[in-house]
């Protein structure tokens, strides 16, 4: 979903193939698609739209899922649009590069803002609330334009990439260095570290806590800033190209540990101690310290797995996987209006949402995914996403 990837990352970056970096993103995108899918229906968190089950049993592997994904997708895409940062920046310069993130960032945050987002909301206050006036009358009143919406990811990239940008000309790097590929104990310190910072970060910014209106949770910036910066640590060594097959196999292992060991023992002395579910959302508590270590070493492992044995056994691209690769943009921008107006078909449906569940998500990530690549066929918007 990084911008460098609108011009496929499996060509090269510094002459090494890195074809399942691609690969990759085309499975975070469907994992972003199937997150709000099932907050819509269930899991923990705030959508445009929701209808919650109640079943515990199927309460429980909602919140794992997204409690997963939130420990490691975002944060995973700021350490992949970084890592082609540099090499970007190298070959544009500060002018063009800049340049190029305010086409390739900037429009889309005005289009989702001024266009998609009104059309978002209409179609929840018409069909989900029964109020039954026109567009043009709910545009009449509607006064909520500056609206990132998912798209509060761009605008923290654009952000990113200026303060980037500003670093490299007030300190005139040129650093041509290549920092050594970290070894497991190295991932296992960061990801400590991660969480020590994520947890004092949420003492005063609870997860939950969103700055109105560009959609920043402060609570999780800990690991997008840190991810951010490794990336661009990362493209300056080319770890990509030097990911260690064995050490992914080791982290998978212990992500299983993460979430089938220890995220059952987390949600056990939740319940034992009765603790109200804010507590781990931040404010000093000590659940909310074991949370932090809980997400933040589960988040990093499992990008390390990822990376470890998708560089070995993944780093082919088939021809459909390179068209899926080449809509992701595009799919992350259009999906929540295909999830909405799919939620909304299904609304009058009597049937528990967790059943729902069943039926939406793949019906919304295909939808979503033929949206994508139908959009990127479009002339003026292939220039841009």
């Amino acid at each position: 979903m990084h911008p460098e990837t609108i011009t496929p990352a499996i060509e090269t970056h510094k002459s090494v193939k890195i074809a399942y970096v691609d690969n990759l993103k085309v499975i975070l995108t469907v994992l972003v698609v199937l997150h709000h899918t099932v907050i819509t229906y269930g899991g923990p968190g705030s959508w445009y739209y929701s209808e919650k089950t109640t079943h515990i049993g199927a309460l429980i592997p909602m919140t794992l899922f997204v409690a997963t994904n939130q420990a490691f997708f975002m944060g995973f895409f700021f350490f992949l649009s970084a890592y082609f940062t540099e090499s970007s920046y190298r070959k544009k310069g500060a002018v063009r590069f800049m340049a190029d993130r305010l086409k390739r960032l900037g429009i889309p945050l005005l289009f989702y803002s001024l266009v998609l987002s009104p059309v978002l909301s209409y179609l929840v206050y018409r069909f989900a609330e029964g109020n039954k006036i026109s567009y043009l009358q709910y545009l009449g009143g509607f006064h909520s334009w500056i609206s990132f919406g998912v798209l509060w990811f761009v605008a923290a990239l654009l952000l990113f990439s200026l303060l980037y940008v500003g670093g490299m000309l007030v300190f005139k790097s040129n650093n041509q260095s290549s920092p050594k590929t970290p070894g497991a104990i190295a991932v296992v310190v960061f990801a400590i570290l991660l969480a020590l910072g994520s947890y004092l970060v949420r003492w005063a910014f609870p997860v939950g806590w969103v700055l109105a209106p560009v959609g920043f949770q402060f609570g999780h910036f800990t690991q997008y800033v840190a991810l951010f910066a490794m990336g661009i640590v990362a493209s300056r060594g080319e770890w990509l190209s030097k990911v260690n097959y064995k050490m992914g196999k080791d982290f998978a292992i212990m992500v299983f540990v993460m979430i089938v060991v220890l995220f059952p023992v987390l949600y056990y002395v939740v319940t034992v101690t009765k603790s109200p579910i804010e507590t781990l959302n931040g404010g000093g508590s000590w659940q909310s310290l074991m949370y932090a270590f809980w997400e933040q070493c589960t988040g990093i492992f499992i990008i390390a797995a990822l990376l470890g044995i998708a560089g070995k056994k993944w780093n082919t691209q088939s021809a459909f996987f390179k068209k899926l690769s080449r809509a992701t943009f595009a799919v992350y921008i259009f999906h929540p209006l295909v999830l909405i107006s799919v939620s909304m078909l299904l609304r009058s449906w009597a049937i528990d949402p967790a059943v729902k569940l069943l039926v939406a998500a793949p019906v919304v990530v295909t939808l979503s995914f033929l949206v994508g690549l139908g959009m990127v066929r479009v002339p003026i918007v292939k220039k841009i996403i």
